[in-house]
Formats: C-alpha cells, sequence, structure tokens
C-alpha cells in the first residue's frame, strides 16, 4: 500500500503516470491531500475509477482526536492523537500576538531517556512518517479552525533520530501547493545528536534549530540527559559553533531550570564561556512537576536570567502557557496509558 501523503509532489505525479493517469493529476490529489481530505470520495475533480484505484491500492492517514483539552487561561489547546495502528502522540496548539503556533511529535515515546520528561517513560514504539507528521499540522488547524503559521518539532520524540522523516516533512509541509509554511516560522530541537546537527548544518535550512541543553558540564549533563554519554557536551558546543559558521543562524538553547542540579551561577558562567564567538539564545524553562521525576523546579531562574545577561548572553524566560492543563509533552499520552492498563486489569 503507498502511503500518498508522504510523497512529494513529483512522487506522487510519478505514481499516477505509473497508475496510467496524466501527469497533472499528481498535483489534484496532492492539493485534495494537504487541504485534510479525510477520503478519496471527496476528490471529486477525480475520475471515479482513479478515486477506487486509489482507495484500493493506498494509505490515506487520518488520525482522529483521542482527547482534546482547551486551557480557560489562555486558549491553549492539547490533542491526543490516535494513530491508524493505535498509538498515540501529542500535538499543542499555542497562541501568540504574532500568530499561532502548534508543536509537534516526531516519534511515539522517545528512547532518549532525558530524567525529567513524561515523553521518554515508557521508550520508544516507533517512528512517525511523514504524512503523520504533516497530519498533526494540518487536522490541528482544521479542528481549532485557527491557521497555523508557525511550527515546532519539540513534542514527544526525537527528530534527529527520524531525521529522513523530517527532513521530507519539512519539504511537504513547506511546499507552495500545501500548506506553504516557510522555514524560518519552523523551530527544531534536538536534546544534542550530533550527526543530525551536522547533517542539519549541511542542508543549509533557514529554519531554527533549537538545542535542549540543561547542563552546560558533562557531568550534570550526563546524570539528566543519557545522550550525553555519546555526544558530550565539548563535543556538541563544537558542533553549535560549526553549524552557527556554516548557516549563519544564531541557534536556542532550551535550559530547564531544575533545582539545586543546574541553576548555579558558575553553570550560568560556563554557558557564557562557551558561547563566546557565537550568538546564541539562552531559552530558561520552568521545569514542569513530573510525577515520577525527583527533580523539581528551580527557585533561582530569576537569578540565573541576572548571570547569564551580566555576561552579554540574550536569555529570556518562556512563558508559561496552558497551566490548567496537561500541556507539557509526555503528560496527555502518559495518563492515557495509565489508564488503558488499570483497565486492562480489571477485566
Amino acid at each position: 500500500m503507498i502511503d500518498l501523503k508522504s510523497l512529494s509532489l513529483q512522487e506522487m505525479t510519478d505514481v499516477m503516470k505509473a497508475m496510467g493517469q496524466p501527469a497533472f493529476r499528481g498535483k489534484q490529489v496532492f492539493t485534495w491531500l494537504h487541504k485534510g481530505a479525510r477520503s478519496f470520495e471527496e476528490m471529486t475533480n477525480l475520475p471515479k475509477a482513479l478515486r477506487d484505484q486509489l482507495a484500493a491500492e493506498c494509505i490515506l492517514t487520518v488520525p482522529k482526536v483521542a482527547r482534546k483539552q482547551v486551557s480557560h487561561q489562555d486558549g491553549t489547546m492539547k490533542y491526543l492523537w490516535e494513530l491508524s495502528d493505535g498509538n498515540c502522540i501529542e500535538s499543542v496548539l499555542m497562541r501568540y500576538h504574532h500568530g499561532n503556533t502548534v508543536c509537534i511529535s516526531s516519534q511515539v515515546g522517545c528512547r532518549m531517556g532525558c530524567a525529567f520528561c513524561a515523553s521518554t517513560i515508557a521508550g520508544k514504539v516507533r517512528d512517525l512518517t511523514p504524512a503523520e507528521m504533516l497530519d498533526q499540522v494540518l487536522f490541528t488547524q482544521l479542528d481549532s479552525g485557527m491557521e497555523i503559521s508557525n511550527i515546532v518539532l519539540m513534542g514527544i520524540g526525537e527528530p534527529m533520530d527520524n531525521l529522513d522523516t523530517v527532513l521530507k516533512f519539512l519539504e511537504l509541509v513547506n511546499h507552495p501547493d500545501g500548506m506553504n509554511i516557510g522555514m524560518r516560522h519552523i523551530s527544531l530541537s534536538t536534546c544534542g545528536v550530533i550527526p543530525g546537527i551536522r547533517r542539519l548544518a549541511e542542508s543549509n535550512l533557514q529554519l531554527t534549530l533549537s538545542v535542549s541543553l540543561h547542563a552546560p558540564d558533562d557531568e550534570t549533563r550526563s546524570r539528566i540527559m543519557p545522550v550525553n554519554r555519546a555526544y558530550h557536551v565539548d563535543d556538541l558546543f563544537a558542533a553549535c559553533h560549526d553549524y552557527f559558521r556554516r548557516t549563519g543562524r544564531r541557534i536556542s538553547f532550551e535550559y530547564a531550570m531544575i533545582d539545586g542540579i543546574n541553576d548555579n551561577d558558575w553553570q550560568a558562567d560556563l554557558i557564557a564561556k562557551r558561547l563566546k564567538g557565537m550568538p546564541g539564545h539562552v531559552n530558561l524553562i520552568p521545569l514542569n512537576d513530573v510525577v515520577e521525576s525527583p527533580f523539581k523546579p528551580s527557585k533561582r531562574v530569576a537569578a540565573f536570567q541576572r548571570r547569564l545577561e551580566s555576561h552579554g548572553i540574550t536569555a529570556t524566560v518562556r512563558r508559561s502557557l496552558g497551566g490548567d492543563i496537561d500541556a507539557s509533552c509526555g503528560q496527555l499520552r502518559r495518563k492515557a496509558m495509565e489508564e488503558a492498563k488499570k483497565g486492562e486489569s480489571a477485566q
């Protein structure tokens, strides 16, 4: 079965030609899919015989809204999407004055094991397809009725661990005959998978690279982020400096503030030292309190910010959205999994 929505326009056109159809059918099908068609029968400008053939030979991914939460505080929307195989992933729609941003997942679960993250608790199940990534943007827009102008790849999963799919997704969502969301409106986050950073540098895309740093020293970072045991922090910063030299684009460093772990003045000083010679933005994140995690939110966020700024580093504190819902990554999926297990044990 052909996963049509994961295909580029040229690949779609080739499939149509292989079916004995004229080349223009490729653009017709591509347009329908990127408008959110839920069945081939909706594609009314295609011949009935072709629609039947597509239904018999192709897959049309349409995620189901398993759960949806809407914040009464700021309108943030959290979606738990059920995929065709029954697995679930999360997306979050956030409303800002500059437009609507959707944070999407790249994998079902995550194998990176960051100690403070709910997404990784059950490990990685599988990679998403380009279509399943695109569906999160497309159907969030359709369900909410709000036009999506910005995308953040910072949901469940490590994008660099599924980079071929991510690059294909970026090509699709950026296409002028599709959703046409510009690269400068897309941010891709990684926990520090260096081969992915170097490959992304070679691609020279005009997106924003976000690096989940969370500690500037190997001892602390290895304690809370197992990926650091494979890619040490010295090598990570070297890759970041190289990325800036190649692309000329500033990197955003995400930093979850953990009480007594990574919120010391000497760590702020070390961040400034490692960023020397490269423009960088440090985004301080008040830690979400995950039940299974022993780590607690820092009480020194403002002091840490001032320390960074004293070195000339641009540092901001992430605005907290969806405080009255399970807006942080992995929480809603985790709850759904726990409830499903309770249901099974009760039978």
